[in-house]
């Protein structure tokens, strides 16, 4: 595949991020035996890693702005585009040694998502998309799967947060959900769930209560890919709202029918 002049940028920042998160990763399993924990060597490898994003994009793309889960806001010259930035979404797997975690990097223009690149650097995943060019894994080609059963399912869901959340509501929707298909997953990284929904490895995801760079760029993927996605009312909000469910346009369909029952 040829990569706009954009997304080689994107690439070459998440590639150089990620190298810095799979040293640090390495250190973890070192720290597990203390008693308190990596916890702290965590939060300094995230934060690291998104300085990386910044100065690599800054220096490519210097009049654009920026969302960052670290570092919050930082307007540009360029008011229409913005990047969103999570440097490490799936603290928790990394916190514990668990390989399930990604560096997610998306553009939005005006507001709208139209570029993504998800990383997985211990499994040297690269999950790529831009508006009207696709969506490729490692220069493949990818897609959405296409069953159009939840009898026949995976659907992937995400969980509340200690101390964060609505267990109640979720313990509803995973009740109103579980019986109806074939299995239900929960992996700790959001923006991994939604690039392996747009690789056809689950078949739906819905989650409530995330950020924009928990969703941006995986938005880009799936609609890239060929799937549907929108908030848990039917509309196109998620990214001012935090909720968010996507797959084929008929399991997509059937989830969101069943989620509000609950």
């Amino acid at each position: 595949m040829i990569r706009s002049p954009l997304m080689t940028v994107m690439v070459q920042a998440v590639r150089k991020a990620g190298r810095s998160l799979v040293r640090d990763f390495g250190e973890v399993e070192n720290l597990q035996v203390s008693l308190k924990g990596p916890a702290n060597f965590v939060s300094n490898a995230d934060r690291k890693a998104e300085r990386i994003l910044q100065e690599e994009l800054a220096k490519a793309r210097p009049s654009f702005g920026f969302i960052m889960e670290e570092s919050g806001e930082i307007d540009g010259a360029d008011e229409s585009h913005r990047w969103i930035i999570d440097p490490l979404d799936g603290t928790t797997n990394f916190l514990h040694g668990i390989p399930l975690f990604c560096v997610s990097l998306a553009l939005a223009r005006d507001g709208v998502p139209v570029a993504g690149v998800i990383y997985n650097p211990v499994t040297d995943e690269l999950f790529i998309a831009e508006k009207g060019a696709g969506a490729f894994m490692n220069d493949r080609r990818i897609r959405v799967a296409a069953r159009r059963s939840l009898a026949d399912s995976v659907v992937c869901c995400g969980m509340p947060h200690m101390g964060r959340g609505d267990f109640g509501q979720f313990g509803r929707e995973y009740a109103a959900v579980a019986p109806k298909v074939a299995g239900l997953r929960r992996t700790g990284s959001a923006a991994l769930d939604l690039a392996w929904v747009a690789a056809g490895r689950f078949d739906a995801f819905w989650e409530r209560g995330l950020s924009p760079w928990d969703m941006a760029a995986g938005i880009v993927l799936v609609r890239e890919a060929g799937g549907y996605v929108c908030d848990l009312d039917g509309g196109d909000k998620m990214l001012a709202k935090g909720d968010i469910i996507v797959g084929n346009e008929t399991v997509r369909r059937d989830l969101l029918a069943l989620l509000p029952k609950a």
